[in-house]
């Protein structure tokens, strides 16, 4: 579903059954804050980090709300980063990739070396996004996606809280088991502001060279890294631990 089909808010069920997941939200969110600070919120600027900016500001919770600048945004992201703060009165944390990282990599592989391989492009999304993670979630005791079990093939079975072996601390998905039409629902109802991108067939948004509009019928995952298999597509801060 795209946002520029407008959800049905007249329709009962889908209201009656939005307004449940909103409060189930709402006390999954002040149970994180009161129980696991500090905490974080790791807001990429899609459509479910806007759902969740908007619930944590509007209730006041004490969680931090950050993004991370990969250097290779589209222009639509940076303008939703003044948008959030002009709604919201609120200034994003941003945390940047180490330059020396960057540099070494597009040295040895070019500015876009990500396409060459699965290797490569993890690399890349390593240096990028993966490290400036880890020194943002440095010191918290939880953090807060907007992860959707239904987005793609490598999240079907999206908990709602697990432990991130990775990280050393609890991650919370409390959107897990909405739907695209009840985030764009939510959206079209409280006026969230929202990646323009998304007007534009992206459904899902990451760094400019590696995301594409979709078509109708695609899978909503299937813009982002659309050289690869589905089965590989994280950029390695959603990826469990193999058990050894």
């Amino acid at each position: 579903m795209h946002p520029n089909m407008n959800p049905d808010l007249a329709n009962t069920a889908l209201r009656a059954e939005l307004d449940r997941k909103v409060a189930d939200a709402e006390a999954l969110l002040s149970r994180i804050a009161a129980d696991y600070s500090p905490v974080a919120l790791a807001n990429s600027l899609g459509a479910e980090d806007m759902v969740l900016t908007d619930l944590i500001v509007k209730s006041g919770l004490a969680i931090e709300i950050f993004s991370l600048d990969t250097g290779r945004l589209p222009a639509e992201t940076y303008a939703l980063m003044g948008d959030v703060q002009t709604h919201y009165g609120l200034k994003l944390k941003l945390y940047y990739p180490n330059h020396e990282s960057v540099e070494i990599f597009t040295r040895n592989n070019g500015i876009n070396g990500f396409y060459d391989s699965v290797e490569l492009r993890k690399a890349c999304c390593h240096a990028r996004k993966v490290e400036p993670l880890q020194r943002a979630l440095a010191g918290k005791r939880a953090w807060i996606t907007g992860l959707r079990a239904q987005q793609s093939a490598t999240r079907i079975a999206l908990p709602v809280q697990a432990f991130d072996e990775a990280n050393g601390l609890e991650k919370f998905s409390p959107l897990a088991d909405w739907s695209e039409k009840e985030v764009w629902a939510y959206i079209r109802l409280f006026d969230v502001p929202y990646n323009k991108l998304h007007d534009r067939f992206y459904p899902s948004i990451g760094c400019a060279p590696c995301t594409r509009p979709v078509a109708i019928g695609e899978d909503v995952r299937a813009g982002r890294w659309w050289w690869e298999d589905p089965a590989s597509k994280e950029c390695g801060l959603h990826v469990k631990r193999s058990a050894s």
